[in-house]
């Protein structure tokens, strides 16, 4: 949990490089990838990453510039990433701008619960690790290079 908002932006900027450079290594053509026609696509689950941002980030209260959840999936590659960059550095810009270390222990309807803004972003950040994962075996499927995220890849090796 979060005391203090540098110490989640220390984590998220460490997080989001990571994010930003996994999306980075997709391909146009990988966006189709899936595990079987009921699950959803890489491009989904990597959009998905991206709205995210915005969707649970809202509901705390926070205002900045980022894709909603009901725009569809780009089919570049290079916007999804891109889109997440940008959303990323408003999201951060806002936090710094809004909140206060104070706000952190503040709670929030979160999906029926009571979160503090604390809560939430570690949420936030284990749910972006949680999908990242899931990227990465799709990507792997899909025949891509995968960049390392807590060390080397083996296609870095």
């Amino acid at each position: 949990m979060y005391r203090t908002i540098d110490e989640f932006l220390t984590d998220w900027k460490m997080e989001s490089d990571s994010t930003y450079k996994v999306l980075q290594a997709l391909t146009d053509e990988s966006l189709g990838q899936a595990v079987s026609p009921q699950d959803r696509t890489l491009g989904e689950i990597a959009w998905h990453i991206v709205t995210t941002l915005h969707e649970m980030m809202s509901r705390t209260g926070l205002v900045f510039d980022a894709p909603k959840v009901d725009e569809p999936v780009p089919s570049s590659a290079q916007t999804i990433a891109e889109r997440y960059r940008q959303a990323s550095e408003a999201m951060v810009e806002a936090i710094r701008q809004q909140w206060t270390d104070e706000m952190l222990q503040e709670t929030n309807d979160m999906y029926g619960m009571q979160w503090t803004k604390a809560f939430t972003l570690s949420i936030l950040i284990r749910h972006e690790i949680h999908h990242r994962g899931q990227m990465t075996v799709l990507m792997r499927q899909a025949g891509l290079r995968l960049p390392g995220v807590y060390g080397p890849s083996r296609d870095e090796m």
